[in-house]
């Protein structure tokens, strides 16, 4: 199973999901073909509910613990309850470009 893969069923598992798209942008970064390590999460469930922000961020980090002590590099959340999923109108903002990291910056490589 890939990990995006293995991100869903978890997350699938955990929250009463009205809405999940998990999306591998790995491709967006300085790493090797077909990796793995940075990705994108936009899930809508009933469960976030009367959460703020850092609650709803703690618990999907906890329930995706392997992958972020693992494989996972970078994980951008975008949560919501249904009301406000509705309020957006079912939209997230792209993801930036990415930088370059540390090879692009001067401080790093003195």
């Amino acid at each position: 199973m890939s990990v995006q893969q293995t991100i869903e069923q978890k997350l699938k598992q955990e929250f009463e999901t009205v809405h999940l798209v998990v999306e591998n942008e790995s491709h967006m970064h300085s790493v090797p073909p077909n990796s793995e390590t940075h990705f994108k999460v936009t899930l809508v469930s009933e469960t976030f509910e009367g959460q703020g922000r850092v609650k709803r961020h703690q618990a999907v980090y906890k329930v995706l613990a392997d992958e972020l002590a693992g494989p996972v590099h970078a994980l951008a959340l975008h949560v919501f309850t249904p009301g406000e999923w509705e309020q957006r109108g079912g939209v997230v903002a792209s993801s930036p470009d990415c930088m370059g990291g540390s090879k692009n910056d001067p401080a790093v490589q003195a």
